[in-house]
């Protein structure tokens, strides 16, 4: 019986936040600046791991209630100076749920990139370091 109650709630957690990939373009194919994968846990810093750690996009996602809006899709929510719309592959911001996006994500919205350059000298983030001692 407490076996198959934990591994419900195993299940659960696993399956708690993915779904929200669904809900942003190109969602299962966001652009990794750390690695060759896709970073797949888009609104937190840690790339595979759906944490309590949210980067910005993570926070602003959230504060949109979840939803894809033209005001998330315009904001750069990493301050890299590209929108979360062009970075998403949606830049005219006209995606929808389940459609198609116009193009392929070249960016991660939550993580200022690329990495420890120009506008992003200032980012704490590191590639390979997540959670609260590696991010300002």
């Amino acid at each position: 019986m407490i076996r198959a109650l934990l591994c419900c709630v195993g299940v659960v957690s696993v399956l708690g936040h993915p779904q929200y990939r669904d809900t942003i373009p190109n969602g299962y194919s966001v652009f990794n600046p750390c690695g060759s994968n896709f970073w797949e846990a888009v609104g937190h810093y840690n790339d595979i791991h759906h944490t309590h750690d949210k980067n910005p996009f993570g926070k602003a996602f959230a504060a949109a209630g979840h939803q894809w809006t033209t005001a998330l899709c315009q904001a750069d929510s990493d301050g890299d100076g590209t929108s979360n719309g062009a970075e998403l592959g949606d830049p005219n911001c006209v995606w929808t749920v389940g459609a198609t996006p116009e193009g392929k994500s070249t960016g991660q919205p939550g993580i200022c990139e690329p990495i420890g350059s120009g506008a992003c000298s200032s980012s704490a983030f590191r590639c390979g370091c997540h959670g609260h001692s590696c991010v300002g």
